[in-house]
């Protein structure tokens, strides 16, 4: 197996991982701060990440990482899960999965800006159809949308867009689960501290789905997930495997519909079908450019052999 085509397969596997976060973030909120949620999935997933850094005798990051995974941090350790979890006291996890459908457009213009990738046209115009679709199908549901959820979702995208590109760049030399690992460790004396303060004045008032929708955030949301996703940007390409974000709606709205009983329409299904084809499309025409290929994701691989004392995706 190519390293491109185990890119898409690890991209995919996070995407199925990342498919149930929204879902999990709703229920939470119903009985969490969304606030305090923030900050304890974040704590818990840091000291995850930091027993494995210790454990797997992990090299520390250079002075030159340190930019990159506090852009990492920011947009993926607190700005996406803040804002998510403020976005669903407002919208239905149906709707905000909704969104999701925007992020691929925003990684791959990340993935330009900051990872020098340079995919060719045919592939933007799959790109933007995908976008259209869901950005179009947001707005014929602005009557029943909260304007407020709206902004605090698309503010979530852009944040997330750039993280994960940032991240994927950062994981061709520092290996894709030690940059997450390492993004939430630096992340951790502040999200620990800040927890403390934002604890709950009485644990009654939260259920077992809520505790259990906490340990999901923590653990797969924000720790496993990125394994195979950081993996799949660095092989696949940032462009590229970005796309098959378009697929996590889909994932989503049926999780959505299993686990809260919420009302997924055929506007919803026939949305995401149609971005179906449009992942397939930008697949075909996605082309990591010659920054991309120089930077040898490989090189980064290779530290995620056994050998090297790493975990392996």
């Amino acid at each position: 197996m190519d390293r491109t085509t185990e890119g898409w397969i690890s991209g995919f596997l996070g995407v199925l991982i990342f498919s149930g976060s929204l879902p999990a973030t709703r229920i939470a909120v119903l009985d969490i701060d969304p606030l305090f949620l923030t900050l304890a999935r974040a704590t818990i997933a840091g000291l995850l990440a930091m027993a494995l850094l210790v454990l797997l005798r992990q090299k520390r990051p250079g002075r030159g990482d340190l930019l990159s995974l506090a852009i990492v941090s920011l947009g993926v350790v607190a700005g996406f899960p803040l804002l998510t979890a403020l976005a669903l006291q407002y919208i239905t996890s149906a709707q905000s999965i909704v969104f999701v459908g925007l992020l691929p457009l925003a990684t791959a213009i990340f993935g330009i800006l900051r990872g020098g990738e340079r995919p060719r046209a045919a592939f933007w115009i799959f790109s933007c159809l995908g976008a259209a679709l869901v950005a179009g199908f947001a707005l014929l549901q602005g009557s029943t949308t909260s304007p407020a959820g709206s902004l605090l979702m698309l503010a979530a995208i852009v944040l997330c867009g750039l993280g994960y590109a940032e991240g994927a760049k950062l994981s061709r030399t520092l290996g894709g689960w030690q940059v997450i690992s390492w993004a939430l460790v630096l992340s951790l004396p502040l999200t620990a501290g800040l927890m403390l303060f934002t604890l709950p004045a009485s644990w009654s008032g939260i259920g077992m789905p809520a505790w259990i929708a906490l340990a999901y955030v923590s653990l797969f949301s924000m720790l496993i997930g990125f394994v195979f996703w950081y993996r799949g940007l660095a092989l696949g390409g940032i462009a590229g495997v970005s796309q098959l974000q378009l697929l996590q709606p889909f994932f989503g709205l049926m999780l959505a519909a299993m686990l809260l009983n919420e009302t997924v329409g055929w506007g919803m299904v026939a949305v995401n079908v149609a971005v179906i084809a449009c992942v397939a499309g930008a697949k075909h025409f996605a082309k990591p450019g010659a920054a991309s290929a120089a930077s040898s994701p490989g090189n980064a691989d290779a530290r995620n052999e056994p050998g090297h004392g790493a975990m392996k995706a």
